[in-house]
């Protein structure tokens, strides 16, 4: 695997750091924040809140994903997404990824000066979409979905279906150095299926890309801890406490405060060291 990536101007260590995917969606119906950052302006303050905050990446969504979704046209998405991405890269150097499966709007976003596509059907929507990732050079982070979770050996699968992307994305020419992959949480899968994608999320490390990890206070959250959608933060972090101890590179929140400082805490621990044996320990005790 490719030890660092140029995205934008901002490099991103592979091999030593979990870095934080901020969510924007400017939707009306998204399942967590419908409606919240629709207006433009708003949608921008917030994206500078996240940044303040922490965030490596800001992913913009004009379309809702969540179960039972409607659809939205392509025009209206870029409506949504493109005055955003304008905004945000007038005032703001940090990469953007547009997330959608749908090539004009990837299109639309990429001439915006979006860096990133974030395809949930991992290029096999829409048939175009992986000739405009290679047209635009662009970076892309190709998702593992399915239309129903049957499978015969779930994590055997899991790495043949990302086999199948992976030839639509070379047969396009896309860039070997610019793909991540994500095992999609929350799509084809039951909630056992997502608990063993989560577990074993490392797998996908064999074929040799980064992989980012999008959880944020999804029903495989809800239906383990029976909460709501507004009270599964601490479910989230946990999962994100494993992305930082597996290895993964990028995971893709709503709160970014509190998944930086819980990825800053759990690397310290993991980078800790014994100091040598012939070195005074300090002693710690309750106070004099």
């Amino acid at each position: 695997m490719i030890k660092e990536m140029k995205i934008g101007n901002r490099i991103f260590d592979l091999a030593g750091h979990t870095y934080v995917m901020g969510i924007l969606n400017v939707t009306p119906d998204s399942f967590s924040d419908g409606g919240m950052f629709i207006d433009k302006d708003v949608a921008v303050k917030r994206a500078l809140q996240m940044i303040e905050e922490g965030a490596d990446i800001i992913d913009i969504g004009g379309e809702s994903t969540r179960p039972g979704f409607t659809p939205v046209s392509a025009d209206e998405q870029i409506e949504r997404v493109v005055p955003v991405i304008e905004e945000i890269k007038k005032n703001i150097d940090i990469p953007i990824s547009v997330d959608t499966y749908d090539a004009k709007v990837a299109k639309a976003a990429l001439e915006a000066g979006c860096d990133i596509v974030n395809d949930i059907w991992g290029l096999k929507k829409d048939p175009e979409m992986a000739k405009v990732i290679a047209e635009y050079d662009a970076f892309c982070v190709l998702m593992h979905n399915r239309n129903n979770p049957d499978y015969i050996n779930f994590r055997k699968d899991l790495l043949s279906d990302f086999g199948e992307i992976l030839d639509i994305a070379n047969a396009a020419g896309i860039d070997k150095d610019k793909i991540i992959l994500d095992p999609g949480v929350g799509f084809g899968k039951t909630r056992e299926q997502n608990l063993v994608a989560i577990n074993h999320m490392d797998d996908l490390k064999v074929l040799g890309y980064p992989l980012l990890l999008g959880t944020s206070r999804k029903s495989v959250i809800g239906l383990t801890l029976d909460l709501p959608v507004d009270e599964r933060l601490e479910g989230t972090l946990a999962t994100t406490v494993m992305a930082c101890m597996k290895g993964i590179n990028f995971v893709r929140v709503h709160d970014i405060k509190e998944n930086v400082r819980t990825i800053k805490m759990t690397e310290a621990i993991l980078n800790s060291f014994e100091p040598p044996v012939n070195e005074p320990q300090p002693v710690y005790g309750p106070p004099k």
